[in-house]
């Protein structure tokens, strides 16, 4: 038994919150790599998870989104995947995180036949990630903000191959009439299906295009009614974004959040966190009213 399924015997697991959002707060060019503050302002990040960590979170996300070398190559970083992920986990653990998950985020590109990506070149990518999560101490990984499950499989296999650790797994949906899809066109149940079978130890939802936490607390009915018992994870943006003065705005409360996350947890779901536009302050509100 992990970590992960003693931490859920206890009760509902309570992740952290939103890392790009607050680094752009923090100063981060929108287009940049988030991932290179870890080198080049560790303090910004180390600051982002130990607000998270006194929040109440559970566990804390690193700093690791787009460090598959697929990803970094966008940024000519291809090279340093094994340092800015090294470094991510340790500014995580020094913040005081008991529980750090590696985040691996989708690699940018489309699988063959739909776009000129192989499965070969993929799971290279995916596994020097993995690896070096793993090297660096993780605990874990999340595999996140997905749209096609046939990556997802393979990034979840991948990251079993690796070591034996919880894996959690999350889809970004957008609604669709009345039903909830990925962009590539999977259902809820479709996707949830295809993370369980690659081996996932959770599986549901993150960062849904458009959607309002009502729209959330559907989908969460949805993947509850489809997981066959497998721990569902939720982590939603801070509600249906704006646009701004050329930039998104999110305008849900602390309070709206933590209402969501317990009629989440009513639903059935297992493991909420937040996604996009979420602060310390909806994770800390959120805690308080799942101990309350």
């Amino acid at each position: 038994m992990s970590w992960l399924h003693d931490a859920l015997k206890q009760g509902v697991v309570v992740g952290d919150g939103a890392m790009g959002t607050m680094l752009i707060e923090a100063g981060l060019f929108l287009g940049a790599s988030p991932e290179l503050w870890n080198v080049e302002r560790p303090g910004e990040v180390e600051s982002i998870h130990r607000q998270y960590v006194e929040a109440g979170a559970h566990f804390i996300t690193a700093n690791t989104f787009g460090a598959s070398p697929l990803a970094l190559v966008r940024h000519g970083l291809a090279d340093r995947c094994d340092e800015l992920n090294e470094a991510a986990v340790k500014l995580a653990r020094k913040a005081g995180a008991s529980r750090v998950l590696g985040d691996i985020g989708p690699c940018g590109r489309f699988l063959e036949p739909y776009g000129d990506l192989t499965v070969a070149q993929l799971r290279h990518s995916l596994k020097q990630q993995a690896r070096a999560l793993h090297a660096a101490g993780a605990d874990g990984i999340i595999i996140e903000t997905m749209s096609d499950p046939v990556e997802l499989g393979f990034a979840v296999r991948v990251a079993k191959e690796v070591a034996d650790w919880p894996v959690l797994a999350t889809f970004a949906f957008q609604k669709s009439g009345d039903r909830f899809r990925t962009m590539m066109g999977a259902t809820a149940a479709e996707a949830f299906q295809a993370a369980i079978d690659a081996g996932a130890d959770a599986a549901g939802a993150n960062c849904g295009t458009g959607l309002s936490f009502a729209d959330y607390s559907d989908l969460a009915a949805e993947l509850v009614a489809c997981s066959h018992g497998f721990p569902v994870i939720i982590q939603p943006n801070a509600g249906a974004p704006r646009e701004s003065g050329g930039s998104f705005v999110y305008d849900a409360t602390p309070a709206e959040f933590a209402g969501w996350g317990k009629d989440a947890v009513a639903r059935g779901v297992s493991i909420v966190g937040g996604c996009c536009g979420t602060t310390p302050a909806h994770i800390k509100a959120l805690a308080e009213a799942l101990r309350g």
